[in-house]
C-alpha cells in the first residue's frame, strides 16, 4: 500500500491503515460522542452519514490531502469547462452539460452545446406529448399504448432503470419494455401479448451498427411487417436514438424522428440525454426535466461545495480507503426502495466500466488496485438473501444503505419496518455482535461462536426526503462524481472503454464464421476456432 511513488498522503494513509484501519468501528463510534453528528453531511437534497465507516477524522484529513495533491478538484473543473479530459478518445466529457438549465450557455470547441441539448429535449417533448396523448398513431391508425426501448449497455441500463424508479410517476395506461440481449429470447418475451399496431419501437444505437441492438431492431421490423403486413409504414412505428442518419433513413425510419445525441457523451452517462426518450414518454417531459434538475442541482453541488462538505467528493475518497487501505475489493449497494430495484445495476456498468482500469492516463501502469466490484439487490430481499455472506463470511464488504424518509405508498406501518431494517442492518455490518453480547441473551454456550458476528464492515447510509424524479438525477449524480473522483484519484481515464470495444470487434468478426461457415483467420487463437467448429457440427 506505501509506495514512494504515490504521494505523502498516500504513504501517510498507508501507516493509519495499520492502526485506524485495523481497529473496530465499535470502538470508534463509542468512543466519540460527536461522531454521528460530525460525519453527516448534506447537500442537494441527500444526506450522507459516513460515521460507520472505518476512518477518523485524521484520516479523513489525510484523503482530503491525497485529493489535493492528485488534483481532483483541478480535473473536476477541467471536465466542467469543457477540456477534453477523456484522452484515449481527445474528447470532451460533457454529461453535465445535458442538464444545464435552458438559457444556460457552455461553448465547447466553438460551439454552444447546451444550446443544442436545448434543442433536442425540446424535439423529445413533442414526440412525447404526441405519443401520450394519442395524436402520432400507427399504420392503421390505431393509438401508440406500447413502447419498447432497444438498446443495449447505458443504451438499456439507464431507460430500464429510470423506468423503474419512475413508475410512480409513469402514464399506467401505457406499456413500456426494454430488449438488450441478442439473446432471441429477450425480444420474443417482451413484445409477448403486444399489438404490433399499437407499439412503437425506440431504437438506441449512437452508430446504428451496434450488433445487437440492430439484431434486434430488424427483428422488431420482422415482427411488425409479420403482424400488420410487409407494406406497412415502419416510420410509424420506429424512430431511433443515434447520430447515423444515414443509417437510420436505410432501416426505413424518418430522419425527422431520429434524435441525436453526441460524441462527448459516454453511453453509461446517457440516461439524462435522448437515451432517454422512453422515459419521457412515460413519465412526461415536465417530470423528465425535474429529474435534469436533480442531476444539474448535485453537479453543483459537486462543483462548488467545499471539500469536506462534498458528497461525491467524500463518497469517493471513502471508496479509495476501502480499496486500496482496507483491501476490500467489492461494495454492495442496497436501496431500501423497491423502485431502486434496477439501482444496483446501473451502478455496475457505471462504475465497473469507467474505473475498471489498469493503465494511467500517461499509459504507464498503475501503483494500486482500482475499481471496486459494485453489486446489490433491494432490502428487504437481499437480507434473505446474501447478507449472510456480508455478516459473518470471511471478506469484508463495505456497503451502501439508501432509504427515503417518507414513501410513495404508505400501508400504515409498514415504511416504518422497511426504515428499521435499513437500519437494523447497518448496525449489525458496523457494530457486530461479541460472544459476550450473545451470551448475555441466554444462548447455550456451543452456539455462540456460531452467532458471533464480527461487524466492522464500512458502511454509508444516504437518505433523502421521497423517491421523486428530482431524487433520482441527484442520486445519479451523486455516483457519476463518485465513480469520476475514484479515477482522478488513480489517474485513470474513467471515459474510455476499450475492452468493450474489443469484445464488439471480436464477436463481429465471428459471425461470418458461425453463420456463413467462413474460414477463420490465421490469427485466430486454436480455442476459438475449435468452439466454431463444434458449434457448426452440432448444428448451430
Amino acid at each position: 500500500m506505501s509506495d514512494d511513488k504515490q504521494g505523502a498522503a498516500w504513504d501517510k494513509l498507508g501507516e493509519l491503515a495499520k492502526t485506524v484501519g485495523a481497529g473496530k468501528i465499535r470502538d470508534l463510534i463509542n468512543g466519540d460522542p460527536d461522531r454521528s453528528q460530525r460525519m453527516v453531511k448534506s447537500g442537494a437534497g441527500i444526506t450522507l452519514d459516513y460515521a460507520r465507516q472505518r476512518i477518523d477524522d485524521e484520516v479523513l484529513q489525510t484523503l482530503l490531502q491525497l485529493a489535493d495533491e492528485r488534483g481532483v478538484l483541478e480535473r473536476r473543473d477541467a471536465m466542467f469547462r469543457g477540456d477534453h479530459i477523456n484522452v484515449t478518445e481527445d474528447r470532451a466529457v460533457l454529461h453535465t452539460a445535458l442538464r444545464l438549465p435552458e438559457g444556460a450557455q457552455l461553448n465547447v470547441d466553438g460551439q454552444d452545446v447546451a444550446g443544442d441539448v436545448h434543442k433536442v429535449l425540446a424535439k423529445m417533448a413533442n414526440f412525447s406529448d404526441r405519443i401520450r396523448s394519442g395524436e402520432w398513431t400507427g399504420h392503421t391508425g390505431k393509438r401508440i399504448k406500447n413502447v419498447v426501448n432497444v438498446g443495449i449497455g447505458g443504451s438499456d441500463l439507464g431507460p430500464v432503470m429510470a423506468y423503474m424508479a419512475l413508475r410512480d410517476y409513469a402514464d399506467r395506461d401505457m406499456t413500456f419494455r426494454f430488449v438488450s440481449n441478442v439473446d432471441g429470447t429477450d425480444l420474443v418475451e417482451s413484445v409477448t401479448g403486444l399489438d404490433p399496431a399499437e407499439t412503437v419501437f425506440i431504437i438506441a444505437s449512437k452508430t446504428f451498427t451496434t450488433l445487437e441492438t440492430m439484431t434486434n431492431a430488424a427483428a422488431a421490423r420482422d415482427w411488425v411487417k409479420t403482424g400488420l403486413g410487409q407494406d406497412v409504414d415502419v416510420a410509424k412505428h420506429f424512430v431511433a436514438v443515434s447520430t447515423n442518419a444515414n443509417g437510420v433513413a436505410d432501416f426505413g425510419i424518418d430522419t425527422e424522428n431520429m434524435f441525436p445525441f453526441w460524441d462527448w457523451v459516454g453511453g453509461r452517462y446517457s440516461m439524462d440525454s435522448a437515451i432517454g426518450l422512453s422515459t419521457m414518454v412515460a413519465v412526461g417531459p415536465e417530470n423528465f426535466r425535474d429529474m435534469l434538475a436533480g442531476f444539474h442541482e448535485m453537479d453543483e453541488h459537486f462543483r462548488t461545495a467545499e471539500p469536506s462538505d462534498n458528497l461525491p467528493l467524500l463518497m469517493g475518497l471513502l471508496s479509495v480507503w476501502n480499496r486500496n487501505f482496507l483491501n476490500c475489493p467489492t461494495n454492495a449497494v442496497l436501496p431500501y426502495e423497491q423502485y431502486l430495484v434496477r439501482f444496483p445495476a446501473y451502478l455496475q456498468q457505471l462504475t465497473m466500466e469507467s474505473n475498471g482500469k489498469s493503465v494511467k492516463l500517461d499509459g504507464s501502469a498503475v501503483e494500486s488496485e482500482t475499481g471496486p466490484i459494485y453489486w446489490g439487490e433491494p432490502g428487504t430481499n437481499g437480507q434473505h438473501s446474501f447478507y449472510q455472506l456480508i455478516h459473518q463470511g470471511t471478506s469484508v464488504i463495505p456497503c451502501d444503505v439508501l432509504f427515503g424518509i417518507k414513501t410513495l405508498n404508505n400501508l400504515g406501518k409498514q415504511h416504518d419496518y422497511l426504515v428499521a431494517s435499513a437500519l437494523g442492518q447497518a448496525a449489525v455490518f458496523a457494530m457486530g455482535r461479541t460472544a459476550d453480547e450473545v451470551r448475555a441473551d441466554g444462548v447455550e454456550e456451543r452456539l455462540v461462536p456460531a452467532k458471533v458476528m464480527p461487524g466492522n464492515r464500512p458502511c454509508s447510509v444516504i437518505t433523502y426526503e421521497v423517491l421523486s424524479p428530482r431524487t433520482l438525477g441527484r442520486l445519479v449524480a451523486l455516483y457519476e462524481h463518485t465513480v469520476f473522483t475514484t479515477g482522478a484519484i488513480w489517474g485513470i481515464d474513467s471515459f474510455d472503454q476499450w475492452g468493450v470495444e474489443l469484445g464488439k470487434a471480436m464477436a463481429n468478426s465471428l459471425v461470418p464464421q458461425l453463420v456463413d461457415g467462413a474460414p477463420a483467420p490465421q490469427t485466430q487463437d486454436a480455442a476459438t476456432t475449435a468452439s466454431v467448429a463444434r458449434y457448426r457440427e452440432l448444428g448451430g
